[in-house]
């Protein structure tokens, strides 16, 4: 699937708009861009894919103190009962009378299928082009999703589209104020409707790309507001 991503642009011009913000040093993967512009993050650039922002954030991850917790892991014993049904038959005489228990019937439970959500199809999405590129997976950290998902929200609300808020906000203290200490990147986005169009655009744009694919990175989160599509992915070192 991430094979028809490079190379492949969406939507008329104006109509979507992605921009990047990560470290300087990235991943040695570079392909041949399709979509970039110097024009700031919340303007159209070329192919109406939007502007492309200059790299930001540290070479290298801060390593700051944590404290690890222990996690217990119980052991859950499940108890199966099983009973026996007998058949008991009484001779009086000519008459032979014969009991039999019913065997009982246990209910059918039918578990519907959960639909995937489309920041979940992102990360699904991410790891899979990492993995061509030879890169680690990364994991679901919930504070980088709730830095990503504030971030579209705040979007939404306040019609911008840019990696800094208008009260002077960058995505490196959203996640620091989230409670992840090392940030390492953002990829913005706005009007793809879709997970696999979010991933073309972002794809077919370098500097986003390189987010995508920096080998360094270790943890991703990822946001969206429907409310004009805006889309946040962050990632932490």
């Amino acid at each position: 699937m991430i094979g028809g991503l490079v190379g492949l642009l969406l939507g008329a011009a104006g109509a979507t708009g992605v921009a990047f913000a990560g470290p300087a040093q990235l991943a040695p993967f570079v392909g041949d861009t399709a979509a970039e512009s110097a024009a700031p993050d919340n303007r159209t650039g070329v192919g109406g894919v939007g502007g492309v922002g200059e790299p930001s954030g540290p070479d290298e991850p801060v390593v700051l103190p944590t404290t690890r917790g222990t996690t217990s892991t119980g052991t859950t014993t499940t108890e199966t009962t099983t009973t026996t049904e007998t058949t008991t038959t009484t001779t009086t005489g000519a008459t032979t009378t014969t009991t039999t228990g019913k065997p009982s019937t246990a209910p059918t439970t039918t578990t519907e299928p959960v639909e995937a959500l489309p920041e979940d199809e992102v990360v699904a999405l991410v790891n899979e082009a990492r993995d061509l590129a030879g890169c680690e997976p990364l994991t679901v950290d919930e504070r980088v999703v709730e830095a990503a998902q504030e971030h579209s929200t705040d979007m939404a609300e306040r019609g911008y589209f840019s990696h800094t808020t208008p009260d002077g906000v960058d995505f490196a203290q959203r996640m620091r104020t989230a409670g992840y200490p090392n940030p390492g990147g953002e990829n913005i986005a706005k009007g793809q409707r879709s997970a696999e169009q979010v991933m073309n655009s972002w794809m077919n744009s370098d500097g986003h790309r390189r987010n995508i694919l920096n080998c360094g990175f270790t943890t991703i989160g990822v946001g969206l507001d429907t409310r004009g599509w805006y889309w946040t992915q962050n990632f932490g070192w």
